[in-house]
C-alpha cells in the first residue's frame, strides 16, 4: 500500500498590505476563513472539477494570527493548482490580503522547521515593534502557537 504524497506550502499572509501604519488587523486570520478564501479562489480560477479534484488533499493545517503564518496542505498531483489559486486570493472576508510562499516542501517534518524558524524570527519583530504594549496574553498565545507547529502530523 502507497501512502498519499502530499505537498506543504508555508504562506505568509499580508493583511491590507496598502495601509500606512499597522493599526489593529482589520480580521483575525483563522483556518476556517483561509481555507474558505483558498476553496473560494479554485472555484472562481478553475471551476467545480479543480475544487473536487483538490478537496481530497486540502488541507489548512496552521494559522498563527499573531505572525500571520500559515501551513497548507495539498496533494503532489493538485499542489500547482492550490498554489496558483493561493496567488490570486485578494481578500479574506473583506480585508485585502496578500500571499507569499515562504517554503515548500514534501514532508511535513521539513515543513515545521521552516514554520518554526518563520515563526520565531516573526515574533521577534513583532516584539520589537510591540515595545511596551506587548501583553503577556500574547505571549502566551504565542507560545501555545509555537506548541502546535511542534505536533503537527499528517
Amino acid at each position: 500500500m502507497v501512502g498519499f504524497k502530499n505537498r506543504y506550502m508555508v504562506l505568509e499572509v499580508f493583511l491590507d498590505p496598502n495601509r500606512e501604519l499597522p493599526v489593529e488587523d482589520p480580521i483575525i486570520l483563522t483556518q476556517f476563513n483561509v481555507s474558505k478564501a483558498i476553496k473560494d479562489s479554485i472555484t472562481i480560477n478553475f471551476g467545480e472539477c479543480g475544487l473536487a479534484s483538490s478537496l481530497g488533499s486540502l488541507q489548512v493545517k496552521y494559522v498563527n494570527p499573531i505572525t500571520k503564518l500559515c501551513i497548507v496542505r495539498a496533494s503532489r498531483e493538485d499542489y500547482q493548482k492550490v498554489w496558483s489559486a493561493i496567488t490570486m486570493v485578494r481578500s479574506i472576508g473583506n480585508c485585502p490580503v496578500l500571499f507569499n510562499l515562504l517554503d515548500l516542501s514534501g514532508s511535513i517534518r521539513a515543513c515545521k522547521t521552516a514554520a518554526l524558524k518563520c515563526d520565531e524570527l516573526k515574533f521577534e519583530h513583532y516584539k520589537l515593534v510591540a515595545g511596551a504594549r506587548l501583553s503577556t496574553d500574547v505571549c502566551q498565545h504565542m507560545q501555545n502557537c509555537l506548541e502546535k507547529i511542534k505536533i503537527l502530523e499528517h
